[in-house]
């Protein structure tokens, strides 16, 4: 008898571990997406730049084995074991993986979701590209933010010669070291971008012309895009599960579900014992598999193994010719060392597309190889005592 495992969401952790699941014949593996098309999220950007269009066929990405369904869940009954989607449509399950992924997140400051343009999802940048397009060159532009979605945003604008002010509400690049962060503020001068950073450099209101920050100032702005945060669907919250402050699904450290070990968390949309790893396609493609593993192991009746995840650092582009690594420990500390100029741009696209080829080739070959440096040791001093307080899991509850 064939074990139906649903993963909802498509993207970089919701693809590969649909990919992983397919190790077994036994298991009929169906992934639910709203879009047709596998969205590049780390290109975002440079579909706003007009330089990318930041989709690929999923035929690329997904084995064949893997039955799409293009569609949006509105509910899980765990009780039940089924999804409803908005047609009105359920579909059943014996395992589920929830991998909904992230978007932008609700803007608390006044004006900004009226007038702000947000960059996080296909849509939303879809919908700004025309905005930027239809303003002449010289028309004031301001991104806030100053994460990688900020910063790549203002250089890709700058580039094509528009006016950018890029207000950081804190520290330009807080992931950076200063040596990297200092790397990355003479690119955004060269480029003509202006860089407001420290004490009152925090924007309170957004209007539809300009942006007003907390020291008195008021920036003309004709094109505001905000890329502040990030927020995750409630879905697991409407369907009764347990989320963290932010909304994502509560897993113990092989990413079970508290409530239920049929459901299982990837991603951006995980939160293993209150300590989720950062949001990004480098922790979502090492959470994919693993949470397809912990199904696995379940469907063979073996321990599920716990979560592992290390990180090697992150790469920002300062436009099309310019780019950065900045190198981290496996624990996601960035250390001094970085690569910057025309290289840190080669390497950047090199990742960009070997993430893809990732996930083509775990759909050819699941489970044969890893990318990864992995980080145990750290993980396991960060959840001990957080472990002992933590509630009941499914398993202890079973």
């Amino acid at each position: 008898m064939s074990t139906e495992v649903l993963v909802i969401g498509g993207g970089y952790a919701g693809v590969m571990a649909a990919n992983r699941l397919t190790l077994r014949a036994d298991v009929t593996v169906t992934l639910i997406n709203p879009r047709p098309d596998f969205v590049e999220r780390i290109r975002l950007h440079q579909l706003v730049g007009g330089s990318h269009d930041a989709v690929v066929p999923y035929r690329k990405v997904l084995a064949e084995r893997v039955r799409l369904v293009v569609g949006t869940v509105t509910g899980i009954d765990s009780a039940g074991r089924g999804v409803t989607l908005t047609t009105g449509d359920t579909l059943g399950y014996d395992y589920l993986v929830y991998a909904v992924g992230s978007g932008s997140a609700d803007p608390d400051v006044p004006g900004a979701a009226e007038f702000a343009h947000p960059i996080a999802t296909l849509e939303d940048a879809r919908r700004l590209r025309p905005v930027v397009d239809a303003v002449p060159t010289t028309a004031p532009v301001t991104v806030v933010g100053a994460g990688p979605a900020g910063i790549e945003t203002a250089a890709e604008l700058a580039e094509e010669g528009r006016a950018v002010t890029l207000v950081c509400g804190g520290v330009l690049g807080p992931y950076l070291h200063p040596r990297g962060r200092l790397s990355v503020a003479r690119r955004l001068a060269r480029l003509g971008v202006t860089v407001l950073e420290g004490p009152g450099a925090r924007v309170t209101a957004v209007t539809r012309d300009a942006v007003r920050l907390d020291d008195g100032r008021e920036l003309p702005s004709e094109v505001t895009v905000w890329t502040a945060g990030f927020g995750v669907p409630d879905l697991a919250a409407r369907s009764g599960l347990s989320t963290d402050a932010l909304g994502r699904l509560r897993t113990d450290e092989t990413l079970t579900s508290v409530d239920d070990e049929r459901i299982v968390a990837a991603g951006d949309s995980a939160a293993p014992s209150d300590l989720p790893y950062r949001m990004g396609c480098q922790s979502a493609v090492q959470l994919g598999p693993q949470a397809a593993q912990t199904v696995l192991s379940r469907i063979a009746g073996e321990r599920p193994a716990t979560v592992d995840v290390g990180f090697a650092g992150q790469c920002i582009s300062l436009g099309r010719r310019v780019g950065i690594f900045q190198f981290a420990r496996k624990d996601d500390t960035a250390i001094s060392l970085y690569l910057g100029g025309f290289l840190g741009a080669r390497l950047k696209e090199i990742v960009c597309r070997s993430t893809v080829w990732q996930l083509g080739y775990e759909a050819r070959k699941p489970g044969v190889r890893t990318w990864w440096a992995k980080d145990a040791k750290r993980r396991e001093k960060l959840t001990a005592e957080k472990l002992t307080e933590a509630p009941v899991t499914a398993e202890q509850a079973a």
